[in-house]
């Protein structure tokens, strides 16, 4: 039912919503104000993922592929397919010194993977000093944000802040741009917990990085659609807990 529901089987497309390709448009213009602003850091490279004969291509460095083999679906025809670090700013966390009792027990919200609970985060555990936020790399994600575990058995769990918080290295945050619904995200990456899970390495304890999760494929909806979807996803999910 979610993966029907993330390639667009379960609602109508609307010609009336605004075609995704101009939503990234927008977003486009979003990254450049907020990167001029230093907001944002410039990214390395940035990917652009257009249609020529019903084929993808992807532009990067000024150099064109075919990414025909990596789509995992055929999307909607006023859809686009983007990769992920395109439509949000993402961050992995930290640990503050342990050792070092200034950095804890303050009134930042500390975020573990053990926390997330694939739904809303309303409360957590543990807490961090602002100096831990000032001279740790642990950066302080707002409302609305979308995690996502990346180590061990947790990999591809997720979580959608309802208060502000920082997270440890174990766990990634997006900070999704104007355009992308949060929620249409969080049940995206919900549908691809198998997947991450393939793609992740290591012998003793598997992660699977940040820089795999930026470079993973994301089907873009235009906004109301990505509303649309998600309404009917907890519909349906809200059925199903009837029975």
């Amino acid at each position: 039912m979610l993966h029907a529901a993330i390639q667009g089987k379960l609602t109508e497309q609307d010609p009336n919503d605004e075609l995704a390709s101009c939503l990234i448009e927008r977003i486009k213009a979003e990254k450049n104000r907020l990167i001029a602003e230093k907001k944002l850091k410039k990214p390395k490279s940035v990917s652009e993922i257009v249609m020529r004969d019903n084929l993808p291509y992807e532009i990067k460095a000024g150099q064109e592929r075919c990414i025909a083999d990596e789509v995992p679906f055929e999307i909607p025809q006023n859809w686009t397919w983007v990769r992920l670090g395109e439509v949000g700013d993402w961050s992995s966390g930290a640990t503050p010194n342990r050792h070092n009792p200034e950095y804890y027990n303050g009134t930042i919200p500390w975020l573990k993977t053990g926390d997330l609970n694939n739904g809303i985060i309303s409360s957590i555990p543990e807490f961090i000093t602002d100096k831990a936020l000032q001279e740790c790399s642990v950066r302080l994600n707002p409302v609305g944000s979308v995690l996502i575990a990346m180590y061990g058995a947790t990999i591809g769990k997720l979580g959608i802040l309802k208060i502000a918080a920082t997270t440890n290295q174990a766990c990634c945050a997006c900070i999704p741009f104007n355009g992308i619904y949060n929620k249409f995200l969080f049940y995206y990456l919900m549908s691809q917990k198998a997947e991450f899970q393939k793609k992740s390495e290591g012998s003793g304890q598997p992660n699977i990085s940040k820089e795999k999760i930026i470079n993973y494929l994301f089907p873009l909806p235009p906004i109301h659609e990505q509303h649309r979807i998600v309404q009917k996803i907890e519909q349906l999910f809200a059925e199903i807990e009837k029975l």
